[in-house]
């Protein structure tokens, strides 16, 4: 009995050391000071513009509140996550240096060696560069600072406690940075850069396990968004938002003003759109173009579908007296204003959950700089019922050509209850 425990005490000492090991490894030393020196305009300038590369206002900005100053709440299947405060206050990031900066983007950590949570994307950021990071940094320091103290984590145990958070990062965090792929090009690795480290689109466009991770951030195969009960299609395939296809002055298009002739951006989207893609460079946003555009090729394969006459007969119905004025009697839309949907492969993802989120809550394109005043979808959750709103969805997704598998009305009333609507 004596050697069995003994034996198990040493088999936890060494899985320990190395949970441990995995959470540090790498890690250089860190000069607490903070610089003295003001930073150069040029740095600010630059960091301004990643800052919005990577849309950390979204996150680190609450409803009505100062910008950066944190305090939003971040909802996961684990708990709420609230994020920090930014701006150099006392309470911000006032005491941080550049090597602190750098250690919360790299590997994850805070500036008091707190392991931090992966609702802050690090698991992304760790690829951005250190000239990057620095440049952040700089344009960071010059912002109002802003008293307003981090609101602590309301997580169930025991994902709230650091030791469980180190076993999560021992399996699923390897600190990294982006190589530049040699078989391809400057603007393909400039397009890749973004598209996995600032731009962070794999924190959506992943499929996760039950413990919120990702296998892989880079394979952007499509995923369900926790909490927000909406689906991250996969851009990677084409039969979902692969843009392989494209013309890649349409991919632009669509990032610059949330509109192209084959897509609209809604939901999730559309607040990256309005607040990140559309200021971006001409040069960023073809070069992003060019890595999605090479993630997929070909066509779509059709999907066979199959609804029961009366479901079909009581949707046709409805999307005559609510959907046809504006998306056509044959769902042929009307460029620039409203989309087409047949042939749109948004309505015919494999997962429905966002056309019943546009039904239930309205869709609204982002207003940019190039396209100020988009055309908008009214909601209709406190019109139709939650067998009315699967009728019209299935009938949409197998009218015109279209081949996907209907929506059941329970699947409805779960999203409607999930979304609050």
């Amino acid at each position: 009995m004596s050697r069995l425990l003994a034996a198990l005490v040493a088999g936890m000492l060494l899985v320990l050391a190395l949970v441990l090991l995995l959470n540090f490894w790498g890690e250089e030393k860190i000069h607490d000071a903070p610089p003295l020196t003001p930073p150069s305009g040029e740095s600010v300038a630059r960091g301004a513009y990643l800052v919005r590369a990577g849309n950390c206002q979204a996150c680190h900005t609450a409803r009505g509140g100062a910008p950066f100053a944190g305090g939003r709440p971040i909802e996961t299947p684990f708990g709420t996550v609230f994020a920090g405060n930014l701006t150099p206050h006392a309470t911000g990031l006032r005491d941080w240096s550049a090597d602190h900066f750098w250690r919360a983007l790299h590997h994850g950590r805070s500036r008091d060696g707190r392991l931090l949570y992966p609702a802050f994307p690090y698991l992304n950021y760790t690829r951005v560069t250190r000239g990057d990071s620095d440049a952040i940094y700089d344009y960071l320091r010059t912002l109002p600072a802003i008293e307003r103290r981090n609101m602590p984590h309301r997580l169930r145990w025991p994902y709230s406690t650091q030791a469980a958070l180190a076993v999560w990062r021992a399996l699923y965090f390897r600190p990294g940075t982006y190589r530049n792929d040699p078989t391809q090009s400057a603007q393909w690795n400039r397009g890749a850069y973004l598209v996995a480290g600032l731009g962070h689109c794999g924190a959506c466009h992943a499929a996760r396990n039950v413990l919120g991770a990702s296998s892989d951030m880079m394979d952007l195969s499509g995923g369900v968004m926790p909490m927000r009960n909406w689906y991250a299609p996969s851009l990677a395939s084409p039969a979902e938002a692969g843009v392989g296809d494209w013309d890649p002055a349409h991919t632009v298009q669509l990032l610059r003003t949330g509109v192209a002739p084959r897509a609209t951006a809604l939901g999730p989207m559309a607040e990256v759109v309005l607040q990140s893609t559309q200021h971006l460079s001409p040069a960023d946003l073809r070069a992003m173009a060019l890595f999605l555009g090479s993630l997929s090729q070909g066509r779509p394969p059709a999907r066979p579908a199959a609804l029961k006459a009366r479901k079909a007969e009581r949707g046709a119905k409805l999307y005559g007296e609510h959907c046809a004025s504006c998306h056509g009697d044959d769902g042929e839309g009307v460029p620039g204003a409203y989309p087409a949907l047949a042939g749109n492969r948004a309505v015919t993802l494999p997962l429905a959950a966002n056309l019943v989120q546009v039904v239930l809550g309205g869709g609204f394109a982002p207003a940019t700089a190039g396209n100020p005043r988009p055309y908008g979808m009214p909601p209709f959750a406190t019109v139709l019922g939650d067998a009315d709103v699967a009728a019209v969805i299935s009938h949409i997704r197998a009218a015109w050509g279209n081949h996907a598998a209907a929506v059941d009305e329970l699947a409805v009333a779960r999203q409607r209850g999930g979304s609050g609507l």
